[in-house]
């Protein structure tokens, strides 16, 4: 694989060893649960090349049958898939699915439609050599055949931006709703669940997932339909929205049958925000 900045001048990045197995959606995948099994929606799949076959349950936690769907253009969702069924040759219907995984719950299509891109996510993947000063800038690439040289009419171009998407922070989880605490109208004291990109956070024996960031930082939007009212910035997994916040922003006290839009972000000190977590809260 080649790059360059420009048009021309492209230098050698990395080699691939082996090809990824791709394919495509046989018809719509539609959205559904995560943090348990979907067993409601299949996910049928025509694959070019490679196989699948059904795994236990122990195995599919372990990371295996790992497919990364890409529900719109250019957003992927991973899924893995506990059971494989063999359609007819090259063509799949997977069940006992799991949602959402690596953070990506928001990236699920509704639906992604048929024909969508598929690429198993296995050994034959590898990570591109990529800086931190590299995210941002809009590379154009050059792939083909490592026995030819980058200018052969076997290669392909393609111009892509490298965002670090795998480096977002997740959505926080477990955002407590109001009206399990008994409260009088004044602050509101909005609480989360933090979570970790770290894969030790897969641990059941730990009290609190690890911090994977550089430091540990949030913004709450407090919203009214799509307009945003207040940012609410704190470094722990709780936000204070104080009694004169809510009267300057609502022109009264938030009181037992009103509800409220937020959404939660983490952020990242090298990519910013990342995955938003949207709730209505209830009083």
């Amino acid at each position: 694989m080649f790059r360059s900045p420009s048009t021309d001048g492209f230098e050698l990045l990395t080699t691939a060893q082996s090809r990824a197995r791709i394919g495509a959606l046989v018809s719509d995948f539609h959205a559904g649960p995560s943090s348990r099994f979907d067993f409601g929606n299949a996910l049928v799949v025509d694959l070019l090349t490679g196989t699948l076959e059904s795994v236990t349950d122990l195995t599919l936690f372990g990371g295996a049958n790992a497919l990364a769907i890409e529900s719109t253009s250019g957003v992927w969702e991973i899924v893995q898939a506990g059971a494989a069924e063999l359609l007819a040759p090259g063509r799949y219907r997977l069940t006992r699915l799991l949602r959402g995984q690596r953070g990506t719950e928001g990236a699920m299509g509704n639906p992604a439609p048929a024909g969508a891109r598929v690429v198993v996510l296995d050994e034959s993947l590898a990570s591109l050599p990529l800086a931190e000063a590299d995210l941002g800038i809009p590379w154009n690439w050059r792939i083909g055949p490592a026995s030819r040289p980058v200018s052969d009419e076997t290669y392909v171009g393609h111009a892509f931006t490298p965002a670090g998407v795998g480096l977002r922070t997740f959505s926080v989880a477990h955002v407590e709703q109001p009206w399990r605490r008994p409260r009088t109208p004044g602050d509101l004291t909005i609480r989360w669940t933090r979570r970790s990109r770290a894969l030790s956070a897969d641990s059941w024996g730990g009290l609190e997932v690890p911090l994977a960031e550089e430091l540990e930082a949030y913004e709450v939007e407090i919203l009214d339909g799509a307009t945003v009212k207040r940012v609410l910035s704190t470094a722990t997994t709780s936000a204070v929205y104080t009694a004169a916040q809510q009267t300057a922003d609502w022109g009264e006290l938030l009181a037992p049958g009103d509800t409220l839009d937020i959404r939660i972000y983490q952020l990242s000190a090298l990519v910013g925000r990342g995955a938003p977590k949207a709730v209505t809260l209830s009083f």
